[in-house]
């Protein structure tokens, strides 16, 4: 019985930080696929009742056109760099947003502050992460590779918060270890440059 109840706290905890790692790559495409899961009830998934809105046919056709422009955008040089700028902030809100709107216990101003808490600093530290990687990526191949792995994020964003959404569980797991493979590829990276 406690086990259960506190997984009822557990389990919106852990989806907010699975879309706020997505928000952190992406920033509408988790959005628009929990607003999807929502409004479709795709696996029971529900956002709590003062972020219903988010699933509205509005709300679905905006964060829709909003993902589609944001996608191909990232494919143009000059535009990532104008999108990675303005995912400083609109990540970390977004994944705010995300966490506070699956948070489904107390008031609307606890399920923002755990949305403060838990999605925020994942999208930012995540956002961080990938703008890294672009600018070592910008500086060996003059930008060449940014558009595909622009691509493998849209893609990895798509899965973590599909994983998040249908299996949140999983989708921890997957960040757990794909945050011990970048600490591993950091290291080794940092431990080349300084024996060079």
């Amino acid at each position: 019985m406690a086990m259960s109840h506190a997984l009822t706290y557990i389990l919106p905890i852990i989806l907010g930080i699975s879309l706020g790692a997505s928000t952190g790559l992406h920033t509408t495409l988790p959005l628009l696929l929990a607003a999807a899961a929502a409004h479709f009830g795709w696996g029971n998934f529900a956002l709590r009742g003062d972020f219903a809105w988010l699933s509205s046919d509005t709300a679905l056709i905006v964060l829709l056109v909003a993902a589609i422009l944001e996608t191909i955008g990232d494919k143009v040089p000059a535009v990532d760099h104008a999108l990675d700028a303005i995912g400083t902030i609109a990540r970390p809100l977004a994944a705010t947003l995300a966490a506070a709107a699956v948070f489904a216990h107390g008031d609307r101003t606890t399920a923002a502050i755990v949305g403060l808490i838990v999605g925020a600093p994942v999208a930012f530290g995540v956002h961080a992460a990938k703008a890294g990687l672009r600018v070592g990526s910008t500086a060996t191949t003059f930008g060449c590779a940014n558009p595909f792995i622009s691509l493998a994020e849209d893609i990895l964003s798509a899965m973590l918060s599909l994983l998040a959404i249908f299996a949140p569980l999983i989708a921890l797991f997957v960040l757990v270890i794909l945050a011990w493979a970048i600490t591993v590829i950091l290291r080794r990276r940092d431990a080349e440059g300084t024996a060079s």
